[in-house]
């Protein structure tokens, strides 16, 4: 599909909507943001740890600003003539960073409204110190998932309007060419990285508290077990789906739904796992120890091999691309 016809026509009005509710789902999120780094502490409870790194709180939080601006940019870009001129590479980057962040959110915050329906217990509940109020995780997990919503639901649109011919078809339909040593190498080697993490999740999942520190055993409820599943189900698919891509082991397969496996999976390892290091590696409050050996080497090698297996699919749609 053309430039002129993507913007044209009856599919206008749905992207113009979803465009809408992309940006306007950011605007909770940098208000609360923007009012932190003001100094306001709405939403922040006495005795919270946020208060006690004020500097190091106010530097992440105008990171965090300017993460969730792009959201913006995406959004206008997936929507405007010229974004359909943007390199493939500018596009797919900070997508990938977007799905990798996002996807963990839309799935693991209905599971905990899940479990707490249910009658389970949830993490901040248990914590000595209150993090935030109860309703700003409401309002900002509530206006992530529909970020995660809009901006998935125009990329998919996007991609379909540029590169819908590479993605028609079945797993055997990728040229040998697509799918050559490095592909093959790359999805291996981040495959068997995937195992040590995925042990870990599944030990922590299980009950160990093998390496957990203090306040993570404290805070094992219904939430913490819930999300440990959810990081299992990503490696999963990340695994699975670029295994299938590189391998072609189920020719028989619809390429976008093993892609999109794949795709997701393996982002959400990547940037979610680097994420999960990051504030592994923060300074806690009122904690004598450094951060612990295991969770942040768990972190860094899920986000290693989330990058692997993401390269992996990056240079099979590259090459099937060529």
């Amino acid at each position: 599909m053309t430039t002129s016809t993507a913007e044209t026509g009856p599919q206008l009005p749905a992207r113009s909507a979803l465009r809408a509710v992309a940006i306007m789902a950011c605007a909770p999120y940098l208000a609360l943001k923007i009012t932190w780094i003001a100094g306001s502490r709405v939403g922040i409870p006495d005795g919270s740890p946020l208060l006690d790194h004020r500097v190091l709180m106010a530097v992440a939080n105008s990171v965090t600003v300017l993460m969730d601006a792009a959201v913006v940019v995406l959004a206008l870009l997936l929507t405007r003539p010229w974004g359909q001129r943007v390199p493939a590479w500018l596009l797919g980057v900070p997508m990938w960073a977007a799905t990798g962040l996002l996807a963990p959110i839309m799935t693991g915050f209905p599971l905990q409204l899940i479990g707490v329906a249910f009658g389970g217990t949830r993490m901040q509940d248990a914590a000595d110190e209150p993090f935030l109020d109860g309703w700003v995780f409401n309002v900002v997990y509530g206006g992530f998932i529909l970020q995660g919503l809009a901006l998935g639901t125009l990329f998919v649109l996007y991609a379909r309007d540029r590169w819908g011919h590479l993605l028609r078809g079945k797993v055997w339909d990728l040229p040998s060419r697509a799918t050559g040593p490095f592909v093959r190498t790359t999805a291996v080697a981040g495959s068997l990285l995937a195992l040590f993490p995925a042990a870990v999740h599944a030990l922590w999942l299980t009950g160990s508290t093998a390496a957990l520190p203090a306040d993570r055993i404290a805070r094992r409820t219904t939430d913490f077990y819930l999300l440990e599943v959810s990081r299992l189900g990503f490696v999963a698919a990340a695994v699975t789906g670029v295994l299938l891509l590189a391998l072609r082991l189920r020719p028989s397969l619809s390429l976008r739904p093993t892609l999109a496996a794949a795709w997701i999976g393996a982002s959400a390892m990547g940037a979610w796992g680097g994420w999960m290091l990051l504030a592994a590696l923060l300074p806690e409050s009122g904690s004598a120890q450094g951060p612990s050996a295991l969770p942040a080497l768990t972190y860094a090698v899920e986000m290693i091999s989330g990058l692997l297996l993401s390269c992996a699919v990056a240079s099979l749609l590259r090459r099937r691309g060529a």
